[in-house]
């Protein structure tokens, strides 16, 4: 409109009623601004206003930037951190950001029409989106837009949060600039197929993007590094990494380059896992248990679970570091030749990813994609035979169903897929685990869910069982069993020792009574199945190791008794 005052001569434009409101329209969307105040908590709390001093700003965990809101409920308080933004009447605004956290909510009030709000129910160590629309009244020009967590929750994390629609005059925050090229960019973690590449971490950056040879081949979130797999042996290749964000693609780094090493025979197949089978977790550091080599686990073992893989900066991406110093002197060419023996003896050795400390989160595709490439590439790189899920803080069903598809359709039907979830996990069909297990069920080795650290829970006859006891395994069970997982795809998972646990430990004989009882229909308590299950998959221990400092009483007492199994 300035350029067309600025003209000499004037100009006569006649637009027809249709005409105007595309105008207005088109108008509308490109006058879309961001209403909230500080949404990146770069200047602390600043604009915001949280319950009962529940909130503070924080530097670690951030989703871009260097600052993000903490907010901790506590008693009655869900830890409820708003503001106020400025608005037009009749118009609509989309309000999302990232949240990491139990039970977070997102939503907005005084609207004038209809309120609005999103949560979620958990996750994990990941950040997700949280988005949501609203339409302001004819008269509204302020909206109070907000975030809290839950009772009983622990505290959940905010970043980039946004109000956009039409400018409503309260202000704006400025615009961001085009972010500067990353330095320091490196290559290391050098395979056969794989490179890992990392750099340091633009401070206004949304995300980056990793050039291979001039070409794009991925978008980094969250992260300042990220593994390229699918190259080809004994290769150099040049990469460059460029950082983004909301104004637009900085300059690109210097370029690196990286060489993968010579041909890699990978894995190969892995033996098939017996009819009855005894699994073992393995443990990658000392912590009072016997120290072990791969080669020390005791032959009973079927199925050997590496604990654990160890997260990334990349979203889902794993790595494994061996514990050399801590496992005394245990080398990688030891731990690899190792691993091979154990094949050679029918063992199946796979990398369990999770565990009470694991961070691995699996929430859109290309954290599964990158799950699914990062496995494969360790599975190359040390021969393990597959993986294990032993994520503690709950799973994304659909996400993790396409990460380990996605595997499965990179190794084929020798994969190994195992899970270990909690008691509380598999209570219902409906939860994550059960879930992604009955989505899998077509490639799905055996789950073994840990029938320890739980308390009491609900048997599949809706009657309260309390750990430690053969009906608590038994009842357990056969909410598994009845509730879509072939017989082949169930294991009872117990500690080796009173020392492997905080609670729930049941001596061996127990086990075996269990697995009776399931199987044959003998040795039950007060719960009896109504039908046996001769297929059961067998029993899983945490930890090959606490057996071990037991003297392998566990693994001589049921490994035996699974092997015997109808």
């Amino acid at each position: 409109m300035n350029r067309i005052r600025s003209l000499a001569l004037p100009i006569a434009v006649t637009l027809t009623a249709g005409a105007l409101s595309a105008l207005a329209a088109g108008t509308a969307r490109a006058a879309d601004v961001n209403v909230a105040r500080n949404g990146g908590f770069e200047s602390g709390l600043a604009n915001w206003s949280c319950t009962g001093g529940t909130g503070a700003s924080v530097s670690s965990p951030v989703y871009a930037g260097s600052g993000a809101l903490k907010a901790t409920p506590a008693g009655q308080d869900n830890a409820r951190c708003s503001q106020t933004v400025t608005v037009k009447p009749n118009s609509t605004y989309t309000l999302s950001t990232q949240v990491q956290g139990s039970y977070v909510y997102l939503g907005a009030t005084g609207t004038g029409t209809q309120d609005v709000s999103t949560w979620t129910p958990g996750s994990g160590a990941g950040w997700q989106k949280l988005s949501t629309t609203f339409t302001t009244g004819p008269s509204t020009t302020q909206v109070t837009v907000y975030t809290h967590g839950w009772y009983g929750q622990p505290a959940y994390v905010v970043d980039e949060f946004s109000v956009f629609g039409p400018d409503g005059g309260g202000g704006t925050d400025p615009g961001p600039s085009v972010p500067g090229a990353p330095a320091g960019a490196a290559v290391s973690g050098q395979s056969a197929n794989a490179l890992t590449l990392s750099w340091n971490a633009v401070g206004s950056a949304t995300g980056y993007h990793v050039y291979q040879d001039g070409v794009r081949v991925k978008t980094v979130t969250g992260g300042a590094s990220t593994q390229i797999t699918g190259l080809t042996a004994s290769t150099s290749y040049s990469f460059q990494v460029s950082a983004y964000n909301a104004a637009g693609e900085g300059p690109k780094s210097a370029p690196v380059t990286g060489t993968t090493t010579g041909t890699d025979p990978g894995p190969g197949p892995g033996p098939a896992v017996p009819k009855h089978a005894l699994t073992g977790y393995w443990q990658n550091f000392d912590n009072g248990a016997t120290v072990q080599k791969i080669s020390d686990v005791s032959a009973q073992y079927d199925i050997i679970a590496v604990s654990f893989a160890d997260a990334t900066t990349t979203p889902g991406a794993i790595t494994f570091n061996l514990d050399s110093a801590g496992l005394g002197g245990y080398t990688v060419a030891q731990f690899k030749a190792d691993i091979a023996a154990k094949k050679a003896a029918g063992k199946s050795v796979i990398l369990s990813i999770g565990g009470e400390k694991g961070t691995i989160s699996v929430g859109d595709s290309a954290s599964a994609n990158n799950l699914a490439n990062s496995a494969y590439a360790l599975m190359q790189e040390y021969g393990f035979t597959g993986i294990d899920i032993d994520l503690e803080n709950g799973l994304n069903p659909t996400y993790m169903t396409q990460a380990l598809r996605s595997l499965s359709s990179k190794v084929g039907s020798s994969l190994v897929i195992t899970m270990a979830p909690q008691t509380i996990d598999m209570q219902s069909t409906q939860g994550g685990y059960f879930k992604t297990a009955l989505n899998i069920k077509d490639i799905l080795t055996v789950v073994n869910m840990q029938y320890y650290n739980s308390g009491s829970m609900n048997g599949c006859d809706g009657k309260v069982y309390s750990q430690g006891s053969v009906d608590f395994l038994t009842a357990l069970a056969c909410i598994q069993l009845e509730g879509g997982l072939d017989p082949s795809q169930v294991g009872i998972g117990v500690p080796a020792s009173p020392s492997g646990a905080g609670s729930g430990y049941v001596s061996p004989t127990i086990v075996n009574n269990a697995l009776d009882c399931l199987t044959r229909g003998t040795s039950c308590g007060s719960f009896k199945p109504s039908k046996t299950y001769p297929g059961l998959r067998g029993a899983m221990t945490w930890s090959t190791n606490w057996d071990a400092k037991a003297g392998s009483a566990w693994s001589n007492s049921v490994g035996p008794k699974v092997h015997g199994l109808p």
